[in-house]
C-alpha cells in the first residue's frame, strides 16, 4: 500500500499557495456550491519540494477525507483549510494512504491507475462538515447528469480565480467503464474540472459521491473544458472501509 511518510507540520504550508502542481475549480458555467455541497466538500493542500499547491477532498468521517491519489503522491507535507470565514484555519495531515493501484505515470503510459488516496486529520473537522455518503453502485449509462463541486479555478491559467467553492452539472459520455466516469459539459460550452478540483465529489442524483474527480482536458492546448475524468468509488470500498475501520 502507497504511503506518504515524513508528512510536516501544518504551519509549514501557507493558504495562499501557489497552483503549481498536477491537480485538476470549475472552468465554464460553474455556479456557488449548495450547502450540502460545502459540508461535504475541504480544500486539501499540499507541498512537495519546492511546489506547492491544493486540491479537493470529500470529508468521510470527522477526521478522514477522501482525495485524489495524485494530490498525496510525493508529499512533504499536506493538510486541509477548515476556513468558512476569518483568519485561515488549517488542520494537519498525520497519515496519508494511496490506493495500492495508483501509478503517477499512468496518462504517459496509458496504464490502468485507480487515482484515489485517503487522508487522516490531527483532529477533528469543526461540525459544518458532514460525512459524505458513497455511491453503492458503478451502474451507468452514456447521458446520465452528476454534479460536480471543487475549489479550483474557474479561468484556466488564472489562478486567482480559485478558492470558492464552485459546483456544475455534467453528462456521462463513452466510453462506459466499470471503474471510471469519462464526463462532459451537456451544453457544450466548455464546463468542466480543472486545476485545483481533483479529488472533489462527483454526486450522483440521489446526493451520494458516486466517484471522484482525477483528470481533465480540453480544446488544443487547453488542459480543461472538454473531457472531466473521474474514479468510480464503489468498486474501491474494500479499501476505502478498510482504512475507516482502521482509522477509527
Amino acid at each position: 500500500m502507497a504511503r506518504v511518510n515524513r508528512l510536516l507540520p501544518a504551519a509549514a504550508l501557507a493558504v495562499s499557495c501557489a497552483v503549481s502542481f498536477n491537480a485538476n475549480a470549475l472552468v465554464g458555467a460553474s455556479e456557488e456550491a449548495s450547502a450540502r455541497e460545502g459540508a461535504h466538500a475541504i480544500m486539501v493542500l499540499k507541498r512537495g519540494g519546492r511546489s506547492a499547491g491544493f486540491c479537493t477532498g470529500v470529508v468521510l468521517s470527522p477526521t478522514v477525507v477522501l482525495t485524489a491519489g495524485h494530490c498525496a503522491h510525493g508529499a512533504d507535507a499536506l493538510a486541509v483549510n477548515v476556513t468558512r470565514q476569518g483568519a485561515p484555519r488549517i488542520v494537519s495531515v498525520v497519515d496519508a494512504s494511496i490506493h495500492p493501484e495508483f501509478r503517477p505515470d499512468a496518462i504517459k503510459k496509458r496504464e490502468r491507475s485507480i487515482d484515489l488516496a485517503l487522508l487522516r486529520l490531527a483532529e477533528p473537522l469543526p461540525s459544518a462538515f458532514q460525512p459524505a455518503a458513497l455511491s453503492p453502485t458503478n451502474a451507468l449509462a452514456v447521458g446520465d447528469r452528476y454534479r460536480i463541486a471543487g475549489f479550483g479555478i474557474t479561468r484556466e491559467g488564472d489562478g486567482d480565480s480559485a478558492g470558492r467553492l464552485r459546483a456544475g452539472e455534467l453528462e456521462a459520455r463513452a466510453p462506459a467503464s466499470r471503474i471510471l466516469l469519462w464526463a462532459k459539459d451537456p451544453n457544450a460550452k466548455g464546463f468542466g474540472a480543472c486545476t485545483g478540483d481533483s479529488g472533489g465529489p462527483v454526486f450522483a442524483a440521489d446526493g451520494s459521491v458516486f466517484a471522484i474527480v482525477t483528470w481533465s482536458t480540453g480544446e488544443g492546448r487547453k488542459q480543461c473544458g472538454t473531457i472531466t475524468q473521474g474514479a468510480l468509488v464503489a468498486p474501491q470500498r474494500a479499501w476505502i472501509d478498510g482504512l475507516l475501520a482502521r482509522w477509527r
